[in-house]
Parts: structure tokens; C-alpha cells; sequence
């Protein structure tokens, strides 16, 4: 074998590892919904989150879907950064609002939105946490799934109340609940970023 075959061969590993993994034996998901307002709609697949209507601003929208007030929301470049980015299509090793893939959009949100620079892959992202106990997570935390095996091939931002910002491979963009049946058989891990 050449050694350009190989490192190939190695580049596309990489991508494939870095996130995207469907359940094994099925490549259907679970059913998405949106929550739909007069302002818009946030896309989530959060299961306590189905037939809510919002109403009022984006802030309020948000507040809502994570079952707080916009009160209790004071970072509000984060809620800002993630509406700008919520729906953007899933594309493995992509890195713009046209197709991202689930590291790529955590790194940059954490360059964006809290001046932190994070490795480029989730395996690298999950080697490179302060690891947490899950009832410790705060607002900005990383959750890390395993949906190929054994080695971590998805992360996710935490927000709050068991909901996380990620790159879902059919929805995009979107916000889901942690304790939702399907993330939570993979979830593995969780920590702050050594930034």
C-alpha cells in the first residue's frame, strides 16, 4: 500500500470517529419535533419539550424550552450564539453554519463565546476535561457519547435541566434532553474544558 492510501485511509478515520455515529443495527433516530412561535422555531428533539408552544422573545423562547426564566439565562452570547447556529445541517468535518459536524460546532462556540481554544475531535475534547459527576454539571459542560463502541464519537454543550446544544447527524443543530432514553444509553462522560 502506498503511504498516500494510508493517510487517506487515517484522514477519514478521523472525521468518521470525530462524531455522527448512528445506532447500531438502525439508521433511523428517534422522531424530532420543533417548538414553533411567532418568532420562529427552535429545533429540539427534547422529549418533555413536545406540543409546548412559546411565545414571547428568543430569550423567553429558550428560558422556556429549558424549563427556567429568562431571568435565570445571564449568558446571553451563548443563547445568542446557539439561535444563530440552530438548525445549520450536519456535515462530517464540516465547520461552517452550511454543514458542521458536533465538534466543530463546540469548538466554536467555545472560541466564540467563552475565548477557549478546545481540541478539534470529540475523543480529544473528552481527554481534555476537569471530569465531573453528572448532578455537578453546570451551564457550558461537555457531554460525551459513545454511539460507535466503545471510544467517544459525540459531544454536546450542557445548558440546563438535562438539556444539551449538539449537531445532530438528521436534525443538525438542535437542542436534546440528556435523560432522554436514546442519549442517555450513550452518554459516557462529562466535564469542563481546561480553558
Amino acid at each position: 500500500m502506498s503511504f498516500n492510501f494510508l493517510a487517506s485511509l487515517s484522514f477519514v478515520i478521523l472525521l468518521l470517529s470525530s462524531c455522527g455515529a448512528r445506532k447500531k443495527g438502525s439508521t433511523v433516530l428517534r422522531p424530532n419535533t420543533e417548538i414553533k412561535s411567532g418568532k420562529g422555531t427552535i429545533p429540539t428533539d427534547a422529549s418533555d419539550a413536545r406540543a409546548k408552544t412559546l411565545s414571547g422573545s428568543k430569550m423567553d423562547q429558550y428560558a422556556d424550552l429549558l424549563g427556567t426564566s429568562s431571568k435565570e439565562l445571564s449568558n446571553k452570547t451563548l443563547y445568542y450564539f446557539i439561535d444563530g447556529w440552530m438548525g445549520s445541517p450536519h456535515r462530517l468535518g464540516g465547520m461552517e453554519k452550511n454543514g458542521i459536524d458536533c465538534s466543530g460546532f463546540v469548538s466554536i462556540l467555545y472560541k466564540e463565546v467563552y475565548g477557549g481554544q478546545l481540541p478539534r475531535t470529540s475523543r480529544d475534547m473528552s481527554e481534555d476535561v476537569k471530569r465531573k459527576y453528572e448532578r455537578d454539571l453546570k451551564e457550558g459542560d461537555l457531554l460525551f457519547f459513545s454511539f460507535g463502541g466503545r471510544q467517544v464519537d459525540h459531544v454536546g454543550v450542557y445548558l440546563r435541566n438535562n438539556k444539551f446544544v449538539h449537531v445532530s447527524t438528521r436534525k443538525g443543530v438542535i437542542i436534546s434532553d440528556l435523560k432522554d432514553t436514546w442519549y442517555y444509553k450513550y452518554f459516557v462522560r462529562c466535564g469542563s474544558p481546561k480553558i
